[in-house]
């Protein structure tokens, strides 16, 4: 550039070579520790275990932080939040679960919160007086993962994987059973009542009962259960007997099963098999009826006291019971009268007779049956009748008898079923005497017999006052001179008294002449001749006549 001598002079740049440069070693610390730290948060998120949900209706002691979950008493997680759900409704428990029991976390796992409970099956929980509350878990037996599920407010009865076998039972009602509710076999608690509900048809209620191994092999086709709670109270010819399972049946109920003891040995039931919950062990172990014999029965009196179920007895032996009570109106009539449905059991029948063999054939002949009974009509009166089982409770029962002088009649065996001929009940009769006697026990005058009662009362309060007047007259009056008179008496008969000297001489004398007669008649024994000759000189001594 040509030099220019009109601006002053400008320095000039001159190009440096750039020199290379080396990181410092300042830097290295912040890199390694940036290092450390996602390596951290790499290990921490691989090794973190999911985070769940459940569903709780309240928090009763669950807090965040604080309460872990557990699984065979073993921390596998930790509540970290509670909060409440969209409506209000509910709470929903939020907790992180350890890495290594991720596996647990299936569709059928359960969840509830562990804390005291009293109940009339047992106490539980008391660990957590001190330690706390805590989410209790049990696995399922489902492959299916899951992060959301909804906790139990009871704790489960029977954990899974327990050996044993689950049944269930067929009742009209539930009674006093709940879950928890013990099983017994031979008195002995081998189960639980795990679960009950409607039944399909909604009239009944099926229990799921679960029975422990290895009492679950004594459940056989041929088991018949029954509900043990309550006391069973029965009157026999040994007595007052009270029989109950447990004092914990007695109060929160139970179940108990048994094999009929003449039953012959059964294969074991099958797991979910169905049985017949039987309301008292009398009912289950009872027989099987196979020959039933229906009647109907009209009865135009009080058909208060009976019910089904009640005993149907011939002779005052029992043979069948009532199955249903009901009224009946006539078409024509319009009249309505009352209608017992019994059921008569021939084989309890035979069961009675001395000679079972004569009368088997009947129970299978319906003809020649039929026969027999329309001659027990004919000939001897066989009629039924209502009879009161007790004065105190009023129960009654239909009593099969014979009434000789009853009216004819006969049974229309074409009809099902068959109406069986009745005779009026004397209970009615009993209540119309007493009736009668109470009426006349209102006609009596009380007023006027009461009346009467009180002038005989006074009358007899004179009386006495009399006797007492004339008690103390002889008391201050008679009575001294009584006295006066045994005392006199006592003199004159006194031992020296005059009295007493001349009886004593009279006394001596009889007794001089007495002896005088005894000597007398002892000669006229020895001399009766002297009666005729007189006495006589007195006769020689043996000594002399020699």
């Amino acid at each position: 550039m040509p030099e220019n001598t009109d601006f002053p002079s400008v320095p000039s740049a001159t190009s440096v070579p750039k020199r290379r440069t080396h990181p410092s070693v300042v830097w290295i610390i912040p890199l390694v520790a940036a290092a450390v730290g996602v390596g951290i948060a790499i290990q921490r998120i691989t090794s973190e275990g999911p985070t769940i949900s459940i569903v709780f209706k309240s928090a009763e002691g669950i807090e965040a932080g604080k309460t872990f979950v557990k699984y065979k008493d073993v921390n596998i997680g930790q509540v970290t939040a509670v909060t409440l759900s969209e409506d209000f409704s509910k709470v929903i428990v939020t907790a992180k679960i350890a890495k290594h029991a991720e596996a647990l976390l299936v569709e059928d796992a359960k969840f509830w919160v562990v804390q005291p409970r009293v109940t009339l099956s047992g106490v539980s929980g008391l660990g957590t007086l001190l330690a706390g509350n805590y989410i209790g878990f049990e696995v399922g037996g489902s492959t299916k993962k899951r992060r959301e599920y909804v906790g139990l407010e009871v704790p489960p009865p029977i954990t899974v994987g327990e050996p044993g076998r689950q049944f269930v039972l067929r009742s009209k009602d539930l009674g006093s059973l709940g879950i928890g509710s013990p099983i017994y076999y031979r008195r002995l608690q081998v189960g639980d009542v795990i679960a009950y509900d409607l039944s399909e048809e909604g009239k009944g209620i099926d229990i799921k009962v679960f029975v422990y191994a290895p009492y679950d092999r004594y459940v056989t086709t041929s088991t018949r259960f029954w509900n043990a709670g309550g006391v069973d109270v029965s009157f026999g010819a040994q007595g007052f007997e009270v029989r109950t399972e447990s004092v914990i049946s007695l109060l929160a109920g139970g179940i108990a099963f048994d094999a009929p003891p003449l039953e012959t040995a059964a294969e074991p039931a099958a797991a979910n098999a169905s049985f017949t919950l039987y309301d008292d062990r009398v009912a289950a172990m009872a027989k099987p009826e196979r020959m039933v014999a229906h009647y109907v029965l009209h009865f135009s009196e009080s058909l208060r006291g009976l019910s089904a179920g009640a005993p149907v007895t011939f002779l005052g032996l029992p043979v069948g019971e009532v199955t249903n009570v009901s009224l009946e109106m006539e078409p024509q009539t319009f009249a309505i009268r009352g209608r017992v449905e019994a059921a008569f059991y021939l084989e309890r029948m035979l069961a009675h007779l001395q000679q079972p063999a004569a009368a088997v054939g009947l129970a299978d002949k319906v003809n020649e049956r039929h026969a027999l009974v329309q001659r027990l009509i004919d000939e001897r009166g066989l009629r039924a009748q209502l009879r009161s089982g007790s004065l105190v409770t009023g129960q009654l029962y239909v009593a099969i008898d014979y009434f000789p002088d009853a009216a004819k009649a006969s049974i229309d065996w074409t009809r099902d079923p068959p109406e069986f001929p009745v005779v009026p009940s004397t209970v009615a009769d009993l209540e119309a005497r007493l009736t009668a006697i109470l009426a006349k026990l209102e006609k009596l005058q009380v007023a006027e017999i009461g009346a009467d009662v009180r002038k005989s009362l006074a009358e007899l309060t004179k009386t006495l006052a009399a006797a007492d007047a004339l008690v103390k007259h002889l008391d201050t009056e008679v009575t001294p001179e009584v006295r006066a008179a045994i005392a006199d008496a006592r003199r004159a008969l006194g031992p020296d008294s005059a009295l007493q000297l001349d009886a004593r001489s009279a006394l001596q004398e009889v007794s001089q002449a007495a002896r005088a007669l005894r000597v007398l008649a002892d000669y006229l024994e020895r001399n009766p001749s002297s009666l005729l000759r007189g006495k006589g000189a007195p006769a020689p001594s043996p000594e002399e006549h020699k």
